[in-house]
Order: C-alpha cells, then sequence, then structure tokens
C-alpha cells in the first residue's frame, strides 16, 4: 500500500489547492487533516480525490502514539490560524508554534519529509526580504500571528533542523477556493464583490508620507504558482531551509483594483477610507519576495503576472456559479 502524503489545513485555500494540484498529477493517496470548526471550507474538497480525513487533535495524538510508523511518506503542514489581527496569545502558541514543532520533530525522527508553511507577516516592514535564515533574528514582525510563525522558524534555526526540512514564507496568495476566510480573504476576493456590489472599491488611505493612497504595495501570487512552488519545494527533498513564495514584484492596491475594473468593463471608481485603529501600527506599507533561492533551487516555471491572474480568477472562477478549484471525479 502506498504511504500517505498528510496535508494538514486541506480543506483551507491553500491546503485545498495543493490537493487539486496532486490530484492532477495522479496523486490521491493523501490523508487530508483539518479541525472540525473549519466551516464551510468543505465545499473545497468536493469532486477531489483523497484517502481519508481525519481531525487534527486526533491527527497528533496518533502522531504521539506512533500509529502511522510506516505509513506517512511526507507532511505539508498548511493548518493553522491564520488570522493576522487574532490577539489570543495562547491560542497562537498553541496552534501555530506548539503543533508545529511535535509534527516537525515526529518527522525528522521518522526521516519523513516536512514542509510547513511559515508567513511573509515574520518580515514586518522589511525593508529586507530575504529567506537567508542567518537573517531570521533580525526580523520585526508587527502582529502576535506574525510572530507565532517567526518563533517556530527561529526554532527551527536554533535546533538546526531548517538543514533538513523546509518553510515556505508566503506573500500574498489569492485565488479560488479562499471565499470561506471572510475578513482574511484577498483584496482581489474583497474588491471584486465591492464591485460587483456597488460599483464602487474603497482602500485605505495612506498615513506614512512616501506613500500616496492605495500606493501601499504588496507582492500578490496567484494560488496557482503559489502551490507549484510549494510542491516544487516538497518534491526536492534536498530544498531545505526557509523559502519565500511570492512573484518578487510588489504592486499596489491602486493596480489590482483598476485591474478588477478593467476586466468587469466597468468605469473606474475608487474611494480611499480611514483605516481601522487597531491595524494601523501592524500594517505593513511594501512587501516584496526575494525568490532567487527557490530559483537557485531549479525552479525555472513563469509566474503570471497581476493582470493575468486576475483575469482567470474572475473570468474561471468568480464569475462562474460554482467558483471552486475541481478535478473530475471520473
Amino acid at each position: 500500500m502506498a504511504k500517505f502524503h498528510v496535508i494538514t489545513g486541506g480543506m483551507g485555500f491553500i491546503g485545498s489547492a495543493v490537493i487539486w494540484k496532486m490530484n492532477g498529477s495522479g496523486i490521491d493517496n493523501l490523508l487530508v487533516v483539518d479541525s472540525q470548526s473549519a466551516g464551510n471550507s468543505w465545499k473545497n474538497l468536493v469532486n477531489l480525490r483523497f484517502a481519508d480525513i481525519i481531525d487534527k487533535n486526533v491527527f497528533l495524538k496518533n502522531i504521539e502514539e506512533n500509529k502511522f510508523e510506516h505509513s506517512i511518506e511526507g507532511i505539508i503542514h498548511l493548518g493553522a490560524c491564520t488570522d493576522t489581527t487574532e490577539s489570543n496569545v495562547d491560542y497562537l502558541l498553541e496552534n501555530n508554534f506548539q503543533y508545529t514543532k511535535k509534527l516537525a520533530i515526529w518527522a525528522v525522527n521518522k526521516k519523513c519529509r516536512f514542509v510547513y508553511a511559515s508567513s511573509a507577516a515574520t518580515y514586518g516592514n522589511g525593508p529586507d526580504f530575504s529567506d537567508t535564515e542567518e537573517k531570521l533574528h533580525f526580523l520585526k514582525p508587527l502582529n502576535m500571528y506574525g510572530y507565532s510563525k517567526h518563533l517556530f522558524d527561529i526554532w527551527a534555526y536554533r535546533n538546526n533542523l531548517l538543514k533538513q526540512i523546509a518553510g515556505i514564507k508566503f506573500f500574498n496568495v489569492f485565488g479560488p477556493n479562499e471565499y470561506h476566510k471572510r475578513e482574511m480573504r484577498s483584496v482581489i476576493h474583497k474588491k471584486f464583490s465591492e464591485i460587483m456590489e456597488t460599483g464602487k472599491a474603497k482602500l485605505f488611505k495612506s498615513y506614512k508620507r512616501q506613500y500616496r493612497h492605495g500606493e501601499q504595495k504588496r507582492d500578490f501570487i496567484y494560488i496557482k504558482d503559489a502551490v507549484k512552488m510549494t510542491l516544487f519545494i516538497y518534491n526536492n527533498h534536498s530544498a531545505n531551509g526557509i523559502f519565500n513564495v511570492g512573484t518578487g514584484k510588489a504592486r499596489s492596491f491602486n493596480e489590482v483594483v483598476r485591474a478588477i475594473f478593467s476586466i468587469l468593463g466597468k468605469t473606474e471608481n475608487i474611494e480611499y477610507i480611514d483605516m481601522p485603529e487597531n491595524i494601523k501600527n501592524s500594517y505593513q506599507y511594501f512587501t516584496q519576495a526575494d525568490i532567487k533561492k527557490i530559483r537557485n533551487a531549479g525552479y525555472r516555471e513563469n509566474l503570471l503576472s497581476l493582470e493575468e491572474s486576475i483575469q482567470d480568477y474572475i473570468k474561471n472562477y468568480l464569475l462562474k456559479e460554482d467558483p471552486y478549484l475541481k478535478i473530475s471525479a471520473g
């Protein structure tokens, strides 16, 4: 019997897209791990193929009791609290730090491939977005979510594990299967809905002189590129350490909404609004992935431009009645 590839957070945005991509390559010996409180994200798995699904706490208990002694090929650990506004320290430490530690230790001891999701939130406002491990101690996350991810990166580095496992710093990933994330949906999903409903896009004002309103910039990467890069790292056992997953090109929020207006054939109408007080001090004005490391590791595929990505997302998913990544069950 083939060993399982474990996808934690498998019902979620990136997790379900990884399953979709693996299914497209004929791989379905997958064990999906997620939380019973995952809400409507179960819809992301409809028509996808996998061997079994298990609650995250039951999975960890089985790991600790060594019930998966010879049945796991590797783990892509994407399950975590992904709410960047979450302030419950104990909850974040347990879900994003302690849980990851336990899985990593088990995987390394079993010589099992282990790839985990870190985050671009660990970089704070940069200005250096290099994924060089030696620079980890100099990073200054702006919120507790980013810090909880940073803690594991630091722990893995201090304990020499980054020579045996890989951490992925996802930048601003967007695309189909994110609908369930509510306020954590991408700006592309939010502004598409807003423009369709009101004909207007609201963007935050800037509170830094060097950025005009709407000219705050992020590295937006389409989910289809993000999962290709993730699986490249997972399948390349010599690709260990921290890797940025982004496009390497920062684009402004103004450019995002202008692309949406253009694709929908609607007149541009942007309103700049006050930023909520609770995020003003933790707001990232600029992110841009340095992707030299993954390129040097052998990743050669071209990345879709922001405009190409948004067009695919809108025309092939958001404007459809069933806007999910699907693989035929036949």
